[in-house]
């Protein structure tokens, strides 16, 4: 299968939330170090976060982790096309395909990075190229992007992400359907993290119930 990378994008303004919502405590964690989990368990490497004007804070909260590299977005204001550019940068020529993860999705289940690394496994050789969770009807994230086209991003703008690239490649799309609209779930706005703060003790006692993963 090849070298599997994570790229997490931390760099977000957070301008419906009203603060910085990757370092928002969840659980006694913050709210990006759910994602950065994912990727560690699921054993993606290299796990590359890249952060904006509170890099220096994600720092802090990864020193525990030895195979991260923390990349500071110098022009995180213009949107998340710069981030994703950063971290893709960084990842070529270290990975055959790189996971896209969220700040602020702390619900990803760890069986939907597992199908996603399965499909890529099993479907690239008939030219999977990009391999996508829907939740509930509804497309989400983590995404992964097979290397064949990490020399896209270098054309996207502004607050876009990958969408340009996934429409022009729906030849080369896998879609995975999940039937929890909850592992989606992302803190855009107050009323979002109030959801999430909500489920998260049921969500923590599932979690803490399922069987050690373990490395890839």
């Amino acid at each position: 299968m090849g070298n599997i990378g994570a790229l997490i994008l931390a760099a977000g303004m957070a301008t419906r939330m009203g603060q910085p919502k990757q370092l928002i405590p969840l659980d006694e964690k913050p709210l990006f170090r759910y994602s950065v989990d994912a990727a560690v368990s699921a054993g993606l490497k290299p796990i590359i976060l890249v952060g904006g004007k509170h890099v220096k804070e994600l720092r802090q909260h990864v020193t525990d982790i030895e195979d991260i590299e923390v990349i500071e977005n110098e022009k995180f204001q213009t949107g998340m096309a710069s981030s994703l550019k950063v971290g893709i940068k960084a990842l070529t020529g270290q990975a055959d395909a790189v996971v896209v993860f969220l700040a602020d999705q702390p619900f990803v289940h760890p069986v939907v990075v597992q199908k996603i690394l399965e499909i890529y496994e099993f479907d690239q050789k008939e030219g999977v190229r990009i391999i996508r969770p829907v939740y509930a009807g509804v497309a989400g994230h983590p995404v992964l992007f097979d290397a064949d086209l990490f020399g896209e991003f270098e054309n996207i703008q502004g607050d876009e992400g990958g969408k340009s690239i996934i429409k022009k490649h729906q030849s080369h799309l896998k879609a995975i359907p999940f039937e929890s609209f909850e592992w989606g779930m992302d803190a855009d706005t107050p009323e979002d993290l109030a959801k999430i703060k909500e489920i998260a003790p049921r969500y923590a006692k599932m979690m803490n119930s399922l069987p050690d993963m373990g490395e890839r």
